[in-house]
């Protein structure tokens, strides 16, 4: 019987690879610590312990929009409200 929370767990997986691309230290360094935490937690059979884990990837999630949304604010800030050289 598969666990109904793979779905889940895939999607997180997924979500989480696309939003990497964006990564500071490089796509490929996100990439790699991406499958190193998710295949830490591949022996999890405890829905409970699961929900926890899909809960913090999540956090992640909010962590990594609102790191990119930061980058972009400063970018637009400087090339539109810097101040002019005398």
């Amino acid at each position: 019987m598969a666990n109904p929370l793979r779905g889940e767990v895939i999607r997180l997986y997924k979500t989480l690879l696309y939003l990497g691309r964006e990564y500071p230290q490089g796509a490929s360094y996100f990439r790699e610590r991406l499958k190193s935490a998710f295949m830490k937690n591949k022996d999890v059979t405890d829905p409970e312990k699961i929900h926890k884990l899909v809960a913090r990837g999540e956090f992640v999630i909010k962590e990594l929009e609102a790191l990119y949304f930061l980058r972009k604010y400063r970018v637009m800030k400087k090339k539109y409200y810097e101040e002019p050289k005398k």
